[in-house]
């Protein structure tokens, strides 16, 4: 029995110095990027177990974690948390890097359709996938103005535009400009003339910018 305790110790040690140090977590100490949208959603970065009971007691009832499943120590304080104080945790991949792929945006429709809310959204940094899904909330569940749905891709979260992440902001103002003309409802849009691909091969980002947030800051 001892030496299982002790194991789990150790074991607990290793998931805090992997999520404290290899994954940044000391920078999300200093910053939560929290922020609330509206009444039935929150963004921000990684959650510490403590937030994640502190969220508890805001009513949340969802999280919702953009990484996936990576099983790193991030990841398993995150799922204990989540277990100890009755919040469901879905985890969701999304990119922030390319263009939403149309099964994702079909994922995220379901997806906002049946979770219980409130609920939080977080991916590592809480700046672009966060971002896009916040926009896609707005427009697939709220039905906001894409000009709305703008604002969640911002500095005030953390969001640079002129990097890899950027071509988020161009997905929506690709739909924006569609509306304007045609006022596409945005899953029509989707459907019938969204195309990942070409909207990709035509962003282009500043470089450095790109060194910058990848290498240094490890963004994702």
């Amino acid at each position: 029995m001892k030496v299982r305790v002790k194991q789990f110790k150790f074991n607990r040690f290793l998931a805090w110095f992997d999520m404290i140090i290899k994954d940044h977590g000391f920078l999300r100490f200093c910053y939560n990027n929290f922020h609330k949208i509206d009444e039935n959603l929150y963004r921000s970065n990684m959650p510490t177990p403590s937030r994640i009971r502190d969220y508890r007691k805001l009513g949340i009832k969802t999280i919702v974690n953009l990484r996936g499943v990576r099983k790193d120590g991030g990841w398993l304080l995150e799922n204990e948390a989540c277990g100890k104080y009755n919040i469901k945790l879905i985890d969701f991949r999304a990119r922030s890097r390319a263009a939403p792929e149309k099964e994702m945006i079909f994922k995220a429709e379901k997806l906002f359709n049946s979770i219980k809310y409130p609920a939080l959204i977080h991916c590592k940094s809480g700046a672009d996938r966060a971002g896009i899904m916040c926009a896609l909330y707005m427009l697939i569940y709220k039905k906001q103005h894409p000009d709305i749905a703008k604002k969640q891709l911002s500095w005030k979260y953390l969001h640079v535009k002129w990097a890899k992440p950027g071509v988020l902001d161009a997905f929506v103002e690709s739909y924006s400009i569609e509306y304007k003309k045609n006022k596409f409802k945005f899953m029509d849009w989707v459907k019938n003339k969204y195309n990942p691909e070409k909207l990709e091969s035509s962003f282009r980002s500043v470089w450095w910018l790109n060194r910058f947030l990848d290498d240094l800051l490890r963004r994702e």
